[in-house]
């Protein structure tokens, strides 16, 4: 006897197959894509290495939320939380902050064995790891210059360390039989107009050179690098501009990660995907949210969301973008933050699935934009929800809101425990 999920999963089949569109192919193709979801929401961005340092390079986490993670361990058991209310098997975004080791170690020292643990634990769960070089909140980017300092000494820490973030990706890679995204985003800039736009980005350049020099097997470790238009201190200048990285992209076959927070107000990433996929070999996604300015807030389902989705899927670039989150907001559970995140993303690149891309270009080849705009706007109100519904029981997760009863009764009895646990400590 069929369910209601499965009754209104064949009205909406009917449907969609009027326009061509086979939705049991769309499912079998929804659940082949992994999203790098990013363990730093889980700690509000902290880390273990030096839990107790400031946050610096522009980052803010607003919000006391209780029950953030205070260990490895704890923040595993987090992310198995999340990851058992999300459809599908995914990979986890780690900076390097999030050694999990008793030895005293800098960053320009990390070696795979500092992360064993993390690899250990994929392995368990099935997921892949993908690797940050962490260029901020250490003493040593203090004045908010790491790979462009004018100090050859610390230019050189910040040059280990990001060689060092490589080899840990490739370890990752080699591991766990999912290739590594090591993405490197320093935060270097200053906080008025400078005098000289030119050297610091000069410096920039030769350092990616020489952490780039030793060449890594890319079936194990894909090296990116990421803009940013401004942040906090660097209001005024951005040494790792958007055009910066997307020459240095470029010309040495280096993949560009495109962040949604990381440009100007009026500009959305969505625009830019069949630019860049013109002249790259693949692009990195950091799907976020921005208000007012790179604030991260949680993903929700808003127009930017959907067009990125289209663009992926009616370019056919699902295959050569890798796909993770960046966002941190401690107002709220940080478990359902990573739920709501992951899943919408999901369900905005299943929903560009359900379009008829291929009548809509070819509406719009013939000159007919009736056609287009008279379907775009119609498959807006498809029931694309029973879609969603059946994927996510046919996965093995919750039906709709039902996953927030499990949040909340996961915050009842680990996350309040863990916090009064903590107030003893």
């Amino acid at each position: 006897m069929q369910t209601s999920v499965e009754k209104s999963y064949e009205e909406a089949k009917v449907l969609y197959q009027k326009h061509g569109i086979n939705v049991d192919e769309v499912l079998e193709a929804l659940a082949k894509i992994k999203v790098s979801v990013h363990c730093w929401q889980g700690d509000d961005v902290r880390g273990f290495l030096f839990p107790d340092q400031e946050l610096t390079g522009g980052i803010s986490v607003t919000g006391n939320y209780p029950g953030k993670a205070r260990t490895p361990k704890q923040l595993q058991a987090d992310m198995e939380k999340a990851f058992s209310l999300i459809p599908g098997k995914h990979k986890v975004n780690l900076h390097a902050i999030y050694a999990d080791t008793n030895e005293k170690v800098d960053l320009d020292q990390l070696e795979p064995k500092h992360f064993q643990s993390w690899v250990d634990w994929a392995k368990e769960q099935g997921l892949g790891l993908d690797f940050n070089p962490t260029c901020f909140s250490h003493e040593k980017s203090s004045d908010g210059f790491t790979l462009s300092h004018p100090d050859p000494e610390i230019r050189q820490f910040w040059i280990d360390h990001c060689k060092a973030s490589r080899k840990i990706g490739a370890y990752f890679g080699e591991q766990l039989g999912q290739t590594c995204v090591t993405n490197v985003w320093v935060p270097d800039g200053y906080k008025d107009v400078p005098a000289d736009r030119m050297a610091p980005r000069q410096r920039l350049k030769d350092s990616l050179d020489q952490v780039f020099a030793e060449e890594i097997d890319p079936k194990y470790n894909l090296d990116a690098v990421e803009s940013k238009v401004f942040g906090l201190g660097s209001e005024a200048y951005v040494v790792g501009s958007h055009e910066f990285y997307m020459g240095y992209g470029i010309k040495n076959d280096k993949l560009i990660c495109l962040d949604a927070g990381h440009f100007h107000p009026t500009e959305v990433i969505s625009n830019k995907l069949s630019s860049l996929a013109l002249f790259t070999n693949g692009i990195l996604l950091h799907v976020s949210r921005p208000m007012r300015w790179d604030s991260d807030h949680v993903v929700v389902m808003d127009d930017e969301l959907l067009d990125i989705g289209r663009e992926l899927v009616r370019n056919k670039l699902l295959d050569t973008t890798h796909i993770g989150l960046d966002f941190f907001d401690a107002s709220i559970n940080r478990v359902a933050a990573w739920v709501i995140g992951t899943r919408n993303t999901i369900k905005a690149l299943m929903r560009a699935m359900l379009e008829p891309s291929e009548a809509l270009k070819k509406a719009e080849l013939e000159g007919d934009f009736t056609t287009r705009l008279a379907l775009t706007e119609e498959f807006k109100s498809y029931p694309f929800g029973a879609v969603w519904d059946y994927y996510c029981a046919k996965q093995g997760v919750p039906v709709r809101e039902e996953w927030l009863a499990e949040v909340k009764t996961y915050e009842k009895e680990v996350l309040l425990k863990r916090e009064t646990e903590a107030a003893v400590v």
